[in-house]
């Protein structure tokens, strides 16, 4: 991403750091207004910042002003990202890895790791250690899978992915239904699997579980945070981003790119539309339309839910009048 040099076009840059705790020979970013006021007095040399934004960057200091300082700042970032954690080539002697299985050219397994009957591992896929992978499940190349992931059986998994640490895909999934008695629950059998897409990525101890019947899919380019549940027979478009502490129940099914906050619930089989946007801490429970963003518990479009929102905070001063008119009002 190309920007326009305001200020001091010397300076030394050996850091990033967000802008209250800058130090000089430091970069940090301003993406909104709300951080103007502490550009006055950050130590930070520079920052790169929205083009629009009314700021100078003063004596000594500079400012590179771009069209989106949000994609600037991942670009800048990479050009400080550490080397990740080194795997020794090849399969640690630690690992077990069943004579049947497919090890892809130039893969990193590590200590402990097992990989199971008829499991295929692409060119050049890390597994750090402890990760278990299960029977006739396959994964493409270049993927990443950090300690403590594991894969069950039958599972798809696609080029260029990254799992966290902890991650489960292929759990069984939460089925159960009162016994003919009604004295115990019977458990259902899931007998379907996951397939997820290229370029995925799954946070820290999420989990994906497997279908009942086919598979559960995440599509390509999706990103999941840490600590989320994504339920049996769920279909997730491509490039969706899902926040943390998220639970998407069963048969869910979530179009392209739709934006989901954190700690979000959504019911079984409803059907979220391509591009819409849910809030925060919202429980949907009917579907949302492509393009819509809603808001609340339960959800709704946002614009009504704020105006109730509104409509509520007014709740108490329209009580007391309404009791006042009435010769009703305490003293």
């Amino acid at each position: 991403m190309s920007g326009t040099l305001a200020g001091d076009a010397t300076l030394d840059i050996h850091g990033i750091e967000q802008i209250e705790r800058a130090a000089a020979g430091q970069l940090t970013f301003i993406g909104s207004r709300s951080y103007l006021p502490q550009w006055e007095t950050s130590r930070a040399s520079a920052a790169i910042v929205n083009a629009d934004l009314p700021v100078e960057p003063g004596p000594g200091r500079a400012l590179i002003r771009v069209a989106n300082a949000d994609l600037a700042m991942a670009e800048a970032l990479a050009l400080f990202e550490l080397p990740a954690a080194t795997l020794p080539a090849g399969i640690h002697a630690s690992a077990h890895v069943d004579p049947t299985a497919t090890i892809g050219q130039g893969a990193y397994i590590g200590a402990g790791c097992y990989i199971g009957p008829g499991v295929r591992i692409g060119q050049g896929t890390r597994l750090y250690p402890n990760v278990t992978i299960l029977d006739e499940t396959v994964i493409g190349d270049g993927c990443v899978l950090w300690p403590g992931v594991v894969v069950r059986d039958r599972c798809r998994i696609g080029h260029g992915c990254i799992l966290h640490a902890g991650v489960s895909i292929g759990a069984d999934g939460f089925g159960y239904r009162p016994s003919a008695d009604r004295r115990s629950l019977v458990k259902i059998p899931h007998i379907g699997s996951v397939e997820i897409g290229n370029g995925v990525e799954i946070g820290a101890n999420s989990c994906v579980d497997r279908g009942k019947f086919s598979a559960t899919v995440i599509g390509d380019g999706t990103k999941i945070d840490n600590l989320v549940q994504i339920g049996h027979n769920c279909r997730i478009g491509r490039c969706c981003v899902i926040a943390a502490c998220t639970g998407v129940a069963g048969s869910v099914t979530m179009g392209d790119g739709v934006m989901v906050g954190g700690c979000v619930a959504i019911k079984d089989h409803t059907t979220i539309g391509s591009g819409a946007r849910i809030g925060g801490g919202s429980g949907v429970t009917a579907d949302v339309p492509a393009g819509q963003t809603v808001v609340g518990y339960p959800a709704r479009e946002h614009q009504e839910t704020l105006r109730q929102w509104a409509a509520l905070k007014k709740l108490p001063e329209h009580l007391r009048a309404a009791r006042g008119r009435t010769g009703n009002e305490s003293p």
